[in-house]
């Protein structure tokens, strides 16, 4: 049996959505901003993402999420980009984007996996307690693109 982690970034459209999110946030060493979303079931077990309002070089904001739902549907994930890949960006998961994780109640849901993080080179999960570990490579997860 696989874990729900799994079974999320296994899911095409929710694989084509990451990779889109990732191409609009514009990767690279100047320009790029960060892009976010939800990844949502609904009733029928049916996946889809929401995406959040474009965030700035290395910030984005989460929109209100009461409860870990939105619309009703179940959070199973939510998602943010690092596309600046100039040395004196972190490509891993920040401290603050741990805190974030890790402080946010409405983020505490029975279904709920964490945050993926998308670089350049590895997709990383931060769990909602905060520790994160490698999802995998982008490219093997996202393709090539």
């Amino acid at each position: 049996m696989s874990t729900p982690r799994l079974t999320i970034l296994d899911d095409p459209d929710i694989r084509k959505a990451l990779e889109q999110a990732w191409h609009d946030s514009q990767p690279g060493i100047v320009g790029g901003h960060e892009e976010g979303g939800f990844i949502l079931r609904d009733a029928t077990g049916t996946l889809s993402v929401v995406r959040w309002q474009t965030g700035a070089q290395d910030t984005i904001i989460v929109p209100p999420h009461p409860n870990c739902k939105i619309g009703g549907n179940d959070i199973l994930a939510t998602f943010h980009t690092h596309p600046n890949t100039a040395d004196e960006y972190l490509q891993e998961p920040s401290e603050t984007d741990r805190r974030a994780m890790r402080d946010d109640p409405d983020l505490k849901g029975r279904f709920y996996e964490g945050e993926f993080v998308i670089s350049q080179e590895t997709i990383y999960l931060i769990a909602p307690n905060g520790q994160v570990s490698e999802a995998g490579r982008t490219r093997e997860i996202l393709g090539d693109g």
